[in-house]
């Protein structure tokens, strides 16, 4: 009689149970067959996109490039692969810094990257960076000539490989290019006002009458990209493709650890400029205004100051 009265008791609830669990089994094989539906159209908008991508038309390739922008937003899964075909379309239309950098740039007329490839670098620089699972963004050897961006915002390409590109002339102030590398890289009269390159590998970059106002360049590698060792003493005996720096504009930049050695920074200016702990052996600092600079802890062997402004400087040699 107490079991038929506890089967009795216990029913309601073990039909509950079951009716929860018919439920839940609902819910997920709804669940399964939205992310189905979810992939399969997110699948239909990207091959659109791609199609769009290869169109005469440039507002067409346009609405292809933000197509994909909203896909990288909606789909963690899709966004590698975002990023590299945005990546090889922005490299592939921008053309080849092979070729540019054959001629000069006339002030007055400096050339722009096309539209589709400005949009294209655009939606790089406002990915999310976290979801990249380590895609490269490879922009190196590329013409990106006068780079610059309608929106205020400034650009995030942490990372990127700019090796061999042009960006004489670009406008990327406060761009963050934390580790990026810039091998060789031309930045003729470039502006990169408080741009963040902490850690980025310049060896060898080509950087006269740049502007690096504030800059965070702490860390980075300013040094020659070649370096010939004697074969009797494995000491160098010659270094090719060093930095170039002259005329630069650097006031109250942070190099603080840089290594800056066998670059060329004269007639630049270093006024306000964090130094400290930095490598400028053998640098050529001619001419250059170091007002209130501060060299304490930094390597300065060889360096050449003759004419420099030291007015406030703190831990430079004697002069004489």
């Amino acid at each position: 009689m107490q079991l038929v009265t506890l089967i009795a008791i216990s029913l309601p609830g073990l039909a509950a149970l079951g009716a929860l669990l018919f439920t839940w089994m609902q819910v997920g094989q709804a669940s399964r067959e939205l992310r189905i539906s979810e992939h399969g159209q997110i699948t239909s908008r990207f091959n659109n996109a791609i199609n769009n991508l290869g169109s005469q038309s440039l507002d067409v390739r346009l609405g292809g490039i933000y197509a994909l922008g909203r896909i990288m937003q909606d789909s963690a899964r899709d966004h590698p692969t975002v990023v590299s075909v945005l990546t090889a379309f922005a490299q592939r239309h921008a053309g080849s810094s092979v070729d540019s950098l054959k001629k000069p740039v006339d002030p007055e007329a400096v050339p722009t990257p096309e539209a589709d490839v400005r949009a294209a670098i655009a939606t790089l620089a406002h990915r999310r960076p976290d979801r990249d699972r380590g895609t490269l963004i490879d922009l190196s050897k590329t013409d990106l000539r006068g780079l610059r961006f309608t929106e205020r915002a400034p650009i995030k390409l942490p990372g990127v490989d700019l090796s061999d590109a042009d960006l004489r002339w670009a406008e990327l102030t406060g761009a963050d290019l934390y580790k990026a590398t810039l091998y060789k890289a031309n930045l003729e009269s470039a502006v990169l006002d408080g741009a963040n390159l902490w850690g980025s590998f310049m060896k060898g970059a080509s950087l006269p009458s740049a502007q690096l106002k504030g800059a965070d360049l702490r860390r980075a590698e300013l040094t020659c990209a070649e370096e010939l060792l004697s074969p009797e003493t494995g000491e160098v005996v010659l270094r090719n493709n060093c930095v170039d720096l002259h005329y630069a504009w650097l006031p109250d930049a942070d190099l603080r650890n840089a290594k800056v050695s066998d670059v060329n920074l004269e007639f630049a200016t270093l006024s306000g400029a964090d130094l400290r702990g930095a490598d400028l052996a053998r640098s050529n600092l001619s001419n250059t205004d170091l007002t209130n600079a501060d060299f304490r802890g930094a390597k300065l062997t060889d360096a050449k100051l003759n004419g420099a402004t030291r007015t406030g400087a703190r831990g430079l040699p004697p002069e004489g």
